[in-house]
C-alpha cells in the first residue's frame, strides 16, 4: 500500500486542497478519479431523490480512498455525495493515468485490488451495520405497540377496578369503627389486642415466627399451634400475663385487627399497582414521599404471607437513609421478585428466600435470593422483557408484566436491576441512589 501511495499519488500536479463544505463528489454525478486522502476529513452522504435530504454514511480521514466504486466499475458515475468535514489535502488518480510496470505488477485494477476488497469489505460492514440497526428500530416499534395496547386495556379496566376497590377500603374503614365500638362496649379488656393487631399487623416473618413458637412450646407447655398464633402476634418468646391469662381471646381480637390492617394494606398496594400498568407506556412517576426501603419490603412480605406459609424467609436490614419515591411502587418491585421465586421454589423441598439491605458508595443495595432451579441464559436475557412469561397454565398463569413493571419502575427511579442465576441459588439485585432527599449532592 505504501508503494502504491508513492508511486501513484506523490504528483504535485495531481493533488488539491479544499476547504470545509467543499463538495468533492456529487451522488450520481460524474467521477473517473480515484481520491487519496492525504490529511483532513470528509464525509460521505446519500442524497434521497425525493426531498433532497442528506443521510449520513461514513467519514474518511488520512489513508483512505475516495471514489473506487465509481472509479473501478467504470461507471464513472459517484454512489455516494462525498463532501469535506475540515480542510483536506487530497491527491488523485483518473482513468487516463497509466499503470506503473504492467507487464511485471498487472493492470491498475490489479495493482490496487487491496484497495477494492477494503472497500467491498466496508460496504459489507455498513449494510451489516443498517440492517441490526433497522431490526433494532422494528423491535422498538413493536415493544412500543404492545404498551401502548396495554396502557389501552389497562385505562379500560382501571376505572371498575377503582370502583371496587374502593368499596373494599370505605367498608374496611366502616367495619374497623364499628368493631372498636362494639369491642369498648362489650370487651373493653380485649381492644388492646385489636389494637395490637390493627396498628402493627404480623411484622415477624414466617421463619422467625417458627423458631419463637419452638421457644414458647417449650417455656409455657402451650400447644404448638396456639403457640406459633403467639409468636405471630408478638414476636417473642417473652409473653405478657394478660396474655397468658386467655390467650385464645387474645389471639382471636389480635388476629381480628390484623386482617383488617392487611386489608388497609392491600387495598392501598392495589391502587398502586393499577397506577403501575397505566403507566406502562408511560416515562413519567410521581415521586413525592420519603420511604424507608426496609419499611417497603416488610409491607411485601405482609401481602405475600399466604405465599411464604412453607419458604422460609430470612432478612437482614441495615440501616437505610430515606430515599425520595412512591411507597407503593417499591412495594411492588419486592412483592414481583418475591412472589415469582415463590412461584419458581413450588418443587424445592426446603425453600428460602434471603433478603439483604446495604448502604454501599451512596447507593442502597437490594438483593433478594432464593434457593430454587436455576433460570437458564436464555430466559434470563427475556426476563424483563414485557409480555414474556414462563407461567403458561394452571392457576399461576402470568401476562409476562410483572417483571417488565419492575424493571420500569427502578429505571426511572435511576436504579438498575440484574439477576444472577445458577444451580445454587438465584438472585435479583436492585441499587438504587440516595440524592437530594438525604443532602447528598
Amino acid at each position: 500500500m505504501d508503494k502504491l501511495v508513492k508511486h501513484y499519488f506523490s504528483e504535485p500536479t495531481r493533488q488539491v486542497t479544499m476547504m470545509a463544505g467543499d463538495v468533492v463528489l456529487r451522488q450520481h454525478g460524474h467521477n473517473d478519479r480515484l481520491y487519496y486522502v492525504q490529511s483532513g476529513e470528509l464525509e460521505g452522504f446519500d442524497e434521497r431523490e425525493e426531498d433532497g435530504n442528506l443521510t449520513k454514511l461514513f467519514t474518511a480521514s488520512s489513508g483512505a480512498f475516495i471514489g473506487v466504486h465509481s472509479f473501478f466499475s467504470g461507471t464513472w458515475t459517484a454512489s455516494s455525495t462525498v463532501k469535506a468535514k475540515t480542510q483536506v489535502k487530497l491527491a488523485w488518480i483518473d482513468k487516463n493515468t497509466p499503470a506503473i510496470r504492467p507487464d511485471e505488477l498487472g493492470p491498475l485494477s490489479a495493482q490496487f485490488m487491496p484497495v477494492i476488497v477494503n472497500e467491498l469489505s466496508r460496504r459489507q460492514r455498513r449494510a451489516t451495520q443498517e440492517a441490526i440497526a433497522k431490526e433494532k428500530v422494528l423491535q422498538r416499534l413493536h415493544t412500543a405497540e404492545q404498551m401502548t395496547t396495554l396502557g389501552q386495556l389497562a385505562a379500560g379496566i382501571a376505572h371498575e377496578l377503582n370502583n371496587a376497590i374502593g368499596v373494599v377500603s370505605s367498608k374496611t374503614e366502616h367495619l374497623q369503627s364499628e368493631l372498636i365500638q362494639l369491642l369498648e362496649e362489650a370487651h373493653p379488656e380485649s381492644s388492646q389486642y385489636f389494637d395490637l393487631g390493627l396498628m402493627q399487623g404480623q411484622w415477624t416473618s414466617s421463619s422467625e415466627a417458627r423458631k419463637i413458637a419452638k421457644q414458647i412450646e417449650r417455656t409455657y407447655k402451650l400447644d404448638r399451634l396456639l403457640a406459633k398464633r403467639l409468636a405471630k402476634a408478638l414476636g417473642t418468646a417473652t409473653l405478657p400475663q394478660q396474655w397468658l391469662d386467655r390467650p385464645e381471646q387474645a389471639i382471636k381480637y389480635w388476629e381480628l385487627g390484623r386482617d383488617l390492617h392487611d386489608l388497609r394494606l392491600a387495598a392501598r398496594h392495589t391502587v398502586g399497582i393499577v397506577k403501575s400498568v397505566k403507566q406502562l407506556g408511560r416515562t413519567d412517576s410521581e415521586q413525592d414521599e420519603l420511604i424507608d426501603i426496609n419499611d417497603t419490603i416488610n409491607k411485601a412480605l405482609s401481602l405475600l404471607q399466604s405465599d411464604l406459609r412453607l419458604v422460609s424467609v430470612r432478612v437482614r436490614p441495615a440501616t437505610l437513609p430515606l430515599i425520595k419515591g412512591a411507597s407503593t411502587e417499591y412495594v411492588q418491585i419486592w412483592s414481583n421478585i418475591i412472589k415469582n421465586a415463590c412461584d419458581a421454589m413450588h418443587t424445592t423441598a426446603a425453600p428460602e428466600i434471603e433478603i439483604q439491605t446495604r448502604w454501599v458508595n451512596q447507593r442502597i443495595l437490594v438483593t433478594v435470593s432464593n434457593n430454587g432451579p436455576e433460570i437458564d441464559e436464555s430466559i434470563r436475557r427475556k426476563i424483563f422483557q414485557p409480555n414474556f412469561t414462563t407461567k403458561k397454565g394452571g392457576l399461576s398463569f402470568g401476562l409476562g408484566l410483572g417483571l417488565s413493571i419492575v424493571k420500569r419502575i427502578v429505571s426511572e427511579n435511576s436504579g438498575t436491576i440484574v439477576v444472577k442465576s445458577s444451580p445454587e441459588q438465584t438472585i435479583f439485585r436492585v441499587k438504587l441512589p440516595v440524592g437530594e432527599a438525604n443532602g447528598e449532592a
